[in-house]
């Protein structure tokens, strides 16, 4: 059993850095703190160097900001840069810029292809080709390569580490060369069958090469209908492709069809967590690249802009209580229950926006199925309109005892659910029409329409049903 140095299990120790519930330890992080102040480069080993990265990146997360790099320091070639790829990206950041480029170019050295990338890719130009320089010149031009992939791209998620084999081939010579070459990937689940030029021919599963006869050759074991994956490919599409299919692992190919790479599903789900990060985030109208590490300053001018064009729509939808000012002072109760009205229209709003945004986002929405969705979601709003409109009848009936005002607050009602679940769902496919980000530029016009047309139906039936013109 793999032990610490002094003696504790490595499980043992990753328990003591977590509570029950899984949050970390304050009195753990006080020893790391501790210890990093002291320069006690042994107790940070002991209590830092066997955990596994995701404790570790939890760990350097609960550090302030001064005892992260001094830790890493101490730690010298004990501490594992996979690291710095758990946590975010402000603190990561953070981090390389009190780092040493020839200590972040030793520790990039020993991680895998995708990690090296993950770690340089947020760095600037001259920095990426200072640290790249130090590197061996196989590794310097793969990471380079990498590195020219669009951003969110597959190019960016791949590894270059993966396993190809010529098609002529049999399986005792492949088991050979697995078990004599040194130099493989930490895990994989299949091999690639390339020719000459290193075009992808077909794809052997592991499990399967393991049950056939030593003679047999590999290309009669290939797939060569396996599903692959461009470098370009957005990595939004890599996922919905592995989710589809159910795969563990997809080759990546150039434009010449040559095999570059390979991406497994454990990038896949860190894909899937950020661009579902990346849509509540927007849904909220806060930028993809907000973190809870952020300074104040970063946050606020991040969120002003929505939150400025937010005032503005407000003010739209003030600007119509200021159309029936002379029939809400003649009706006061008209002012205390407009607000409900609109109210009760945007939360129906955003119920069905956030349906529509997730299955345009999935794909699940497109112009096969969309009058279908869109007359059920108008049905929904009516059905919950009528229940509603009874509700806030009888209410405010009991509240003014005015029998007029709730058939008039009823009707209101239904007129703005049925307005707000046709705004929910038609707003977000038309900014999706026109290549618009739905998720972030959905919520203030559904917001507006619902409030516009909240006060507008209300207070416009009941000047007419009340005759205060």
């Amino acid at each position: 059993m793999l032990e610490t140095q002094d003696g504790t299990d490595p499980a043992e120790r990753a328990s003591e850095l977590r509570d029950d519930e899984g949050r970390i330890r304050s009195e753990y992080v006080e020893r790391v703190i501790a210890a990093t102040n002291a320069g006690d480069a042994a107790t940070l080993r002991e209590l830092v160097g066997e955990l596994h990265e995701a404790d570790s990146g939890d760990l350097i997360e609960a550090l302030e900001p001064e005892d992260r790099p001094r830790l890493i320091r101490l730690m010298g070639a004990d501490f594992d840069f996979t690291v710095l790829t758990e946590v975010d990206d402000a603190v990561r950041e953070e981090i390389l810029d009190e780092l040493p480029t020839a200590t972040v170019a030793e520790g990039v050295r020993e991680l895998d292809s995708d990690d090296a990338v993950r770690i340089l890719e947020d760095l600037p130009r001259d920095e990426q080709a200072e640290i790249l320089d130090q590197l061996p010149p196989a590794e310097r031009v793969a990471l380079a390569r990498s590195l020219r992939y669009p951003e969110a791209s597959a190019g960016r998620r791949m590894q270059d580490e993966f396993i190809a084999v010529p098609p002529d081939w049999t399986v005792g010579h492949t088991i050979d060369y697995l078990r004599e070459t040194e130099e493989l990937p930490d895990r994989f689940y299949e091999l690639y069958v390339v020719d000459g030029d290193h075009k992808l021919l077909g794809a052997v599963a592991l499990d399967l090469l393991l049950r056939k006869k030593r003679p047999t050759p590999v290309a009669e074991l290939m797939d060569e209908d396996r599903r692959r994956v461009r470098a370009t490919d957005d990595q939004e599409e890599v996922a919905r492709m592995f989710e589809r299919y159910n795969l563990v692992a997809a080759p990546v190919v150039d434009e010449q069809d040559r095999l570059v790479g390979v991406i497994t599903f454990d990038d896949i789900v860190d894909v899937i967590e950020e661009e579902a990060e990346e849509d509540i985030k927007a849904l909220g109208g806060i930028t993809r690249h907000e973190e809870l590490s952020d300074p104040v300053w970063k946050i606020a001018r991040g969120r002003f802009n929505w939150l400025l064009v937010n005032l503005a729509t407000a003010f739209l939808a003030s600007s119509v209580l200021g159309l029936f000012e002379g029939e809400l002072q003649k009706m006061v109760a008209l002012a205390v229950l407009a607000p409900i009205v609109a109210s009760q229209g945007g939360n129906a709003a955003t119920q069905t926006m956030t349906v529509a945004v997730r299955a345009l986002a999935t794909r699940e929405l497109g112009s096969a199925n969309a009058w279908r969705i869109i007359t059920r979601e108008v049905m929904v709003g009516l059905v919950n309109g009528l229940a509603f409109a009874v509700l806030t009848g009888l209410v405010a009936y009991a509240w003014f005892r005015v029998p007029d005002l709730g058939i008039v607050i009823a009707l209101a009602m239904v007129c703005n659910l049925v307005a707000a679940a046709l705004g929910g769902i038609l707003i977000p496919i038309v900014l999706e029409r026109f290549r618009a980000d739905p998720a972030i530029s959905s919520g203030v016009f559904v917001t507006t329409v619902t409030d516009v047309v909240g006060f507008f139906s209300f207070l416009g039936i009941a000047t007419l049903w009340f005759g205060l013109r």
